[in-house]
C-alpha cells in the first residue's frame, strides 16, 4: 500500500484541499522520490552508465518556430538507440527538445508536460511563454546533483508567444544551462553535442523572416552538417527509413511533420549534399 493512504483507500488531504497550481510543489510533498533530481545516487560519476541524447535545433520563422531533433542515442561509443524521439510538445503552442542523459531527459519532459497542464486546470489560464520558460528553468535546477554526477539534462524550449504584438515575430526560443539558468536566444539555437556545428551551419544560412517552409529545410540542412563533423548526432537513415524529428509551433498550434514530409525533405538534403558535399 502507498504510504500516506489508509486502510480505506481514502486519498490523503493533500489530493482533496485547494493546493498549488505548481504539480512540481505537489508532488515534492506527497511524493518527492518520484522527482528526477530528489532520487538517491551512489558516489562518483555516472555519465557513461546511461544513454545521451545528441542534437536539437530551434529557429525562428515568420509566424513561429522550428524545432528539429537528430534520432540517435549514444552511450560512450555505442549507439545505444538510432530511432529516440527528442522532440515533442510541451503544451498546445510549445515545443521542448532534450539532450542529455536520454532517461532523466524524456522523465522531465513529461513532467514538464504534466506541470503545464496542472496549472492550466488549476489556474483556468494558460502560462504565459516565459512563464513557461521559468517552470523549466526551476525543474532543471532541482536535477542540479544529478548533473554534477555526470547526468545532466538540458533542454531547448520555444514557442508562438500569443502575447507577441506581431505575430510575425512570435517565435521564441529559449535555451537553459545546467543550473536551470534561462535565456532567450535571437533567431536560432542548438544543443547537444553536434550543436557547434549545427550552429555554425544556422549562423551562415540564417535570415530573419524566413518562411515556415524555409526554416524546417534548414533546421535539417543544420542537423546533416552537425551528423557530418559529430558522430553522436545521427544523420537521415535512408536505408531504414530514420529521419529527424521535425515539429512547429504557430498561432495555429503545435504540429509535427508526418514522417512522409521529413522524408521528402531529407532525401532532398542528401541529394543535393551528393553534387556539393560541404552544402
Amino acid at each position: 500500500m502507498a504510504a500516506g493512504f489508509d486502510p480505506s483507500g481514502r486519498l490523503p488531504d493533500a489530493f482533496t484541499n485547494a493546493g498549488t497550481s505548481s504539480f512540481t510543489t505537489f508532488l515534492s510533498k506527497v511524493a518527492p522520490e518520484m522527482l528526477p533530481g530528489r532520487r538517491p545516487l551512489p558516489p562518483g560519476m555516472a555519465a557513461d552508465m546511461a544513454p545521451h541524447a545528441t542534437t536539437i535545433v530551434a529557429i525562428s520563422a515568420a509566424g513561429g518556430v522550428v524545432m528539429a531533433g537528430d534520432r540517435r542515442a549514444t552511450m560512450g561509443n555505442l549507439i545505444a538507440q538510432r530511432d529516440i524521439e527528442k522532440v515533442h510538445p510541451a503544451d498546445a503552442y510549445s515545443l521542448v527538445g532534450i539532450a542529455g542523459t536520454a532517461g532523466i531527459g524524456i522523465e522531465l519532459m513529461r513532467l514538464f508536460q504534466v506541470e503545464l497542464e496542472h496549472y492550466e486546470k488549476i489556474e483556468g489560464a494558460m502560462l504565459s511563454l516565459d512563464g513557461k520558460a521559468n517552470r523549466l528553468a526551476s525543474m532543471i535546477r532541482g536535477n542540479l546533483g544529478a548533473a554534477m554526477q555526470g547526468l545532466a539534462v538540458i533542454p531547448l524550449f520555444a514557442g508562438f508567444d500569443l502575447a507577441a504584438t506581431d505575430p510575425a515575430r512570435a517565435g521564441r526560443i529559449f535555451s537553459f544551462d545546467v543550473t536551470g539558468g534561462p535565456y532567450e536566444e535571437t533567431g536560432y539555437d542548438a544543443i547537444g553535442s553536434g550543436s557547434l556545428f549545427a550552429k555554425s551551419a544556422l549562423k551562415k544560412r540564417f535570415r530573419a523572416g524566413l518562411s515556415m517552409d524555409d526554416a524546417v529545410r534548414l533546421a535539417v540542412e543544420a542537423l546533416y552538417d552537425a551528423a557530418d563533423d559529430d558522430t553522436a548526432t545521427g544523420g537521415p537513415d535512408l536505408t531504414r527509413r530514420i529521419y529527424p524529428v521535425v515539429m512547429t509551433a504557430t498561432a495555429e498550434g503545435t504540429h509535427r511533420l508526418t514522417d512522409a514530409e521529413t522524408a521528402a525533405i531529407a532525401e532532398a538534403v542528401v541529394s543535393g549534399r551528393m553534387e556539393n558535399p560541404g552544402g
